[in-house]
């Protein structure tokens, strides 16, 4: 796993490796460009947090996401993940890989 210390050199360095698309949250689902995974077409394989020294507005989560079809990427939330707008199981899914796993 690479350590980075900031938001901005993880979403770089990710990238750098291969993970060049943009994930967003969605009602039911992530998305990237057209394409939409529900919560069984993507896994988690990097996890990285940042908390805020001075600001809460500064704490993140950067997520290295690979679709199940091979498409790798990037998601980048905040920490309090609202359940409103995303589904539960999205919301799961990230909560357990945030916390640790």
């Amino acid at each position: 796993m690479y350590n980075y210390d900031t938001v901005t050199a993880a979403v770089n360095g990710l990238k750098q490796r291969g993970f060049a698309r943009d994930f967003n949250l969605a009602e039911n689902c992530l998305v990237c460009d057209t394409d939409k995974y529900n919560v069984n077409d993507f896994e988690i394989v990097e996890v990285y947090r940042f908390e805020g020294d001075s600001d809460p507005a500064d704490e993140a989560v950067v997520y290295g996401i690979e679709g199940t079809n091979n498409r790798k990427g990037v998601l980048v939330t905040g920490y309090g993940i609202s359940s409103e707008g995303t589904s539960a199981e999205i919301i799961k899914k990230l909560s357990i890989h945030k916390d640790g796993e």
